[in-house]
């Protein structure tokens, strides 16, 4: 676990600097449009503002990098706020994977996820490899 940790820690900067994408609240496999259209969707027109986005993405690079499993990362951001918790977190032959459980409160609707990102030793970045 503090070999982990300490991975996690390290590679904090590096992983923020790559091409690394949060999970969003949509399915992957409907078509683009429809992906973009219902991102962050809490009813018709109702989405997170800029601020509550960032808060909301901070929260899910925080619990990834530097939160212990079980430890959950709260924001809030004027009417909006949520958690995330990583779950699990287990090696992989190229560095670790963590489970994430995800949630979101605004304009009155509840969005919940789980996903999962893998940490990749040989190209230094992460990547989702599941969301549900």
């Amino acid at each position: 676990m503090v070999t982990g940790k300490l991975l996690i820690l390290l590679n904090f900067n590096q992983a923020l600097a790559n091409d690394f994408r949060d999970p969003k609240f949509y399915e992957y496999r409907a078509s683009g449009f429809v992906n973009r259209l219902m991102e962050m969707s809490f009813g018709w027109f109702k989405s997170l503002d800029e601020e509550q986005k960032e808060h909301y993405n901070q929260s899910i690079s925080h619990a990834l990098m530097m939160a212990e499993n079980g430890q959950k990362v709260s924001w809030f951001s004027k009417d909006a706020s949520g958690y995330t918790v990583p779950v699990y977190t287990w090696p992989t032959g190229s560095g670790f994977c963590r489970r994430l459980h995800i949630q979101a409160i605004a304009h009155g609707v509840e969005k919940t996820m789980t996903a999962t990102a893998c940490y990749d030793n040989a190209h230094d970045n992460w990547r989702w490899i599941s969301n549900k």
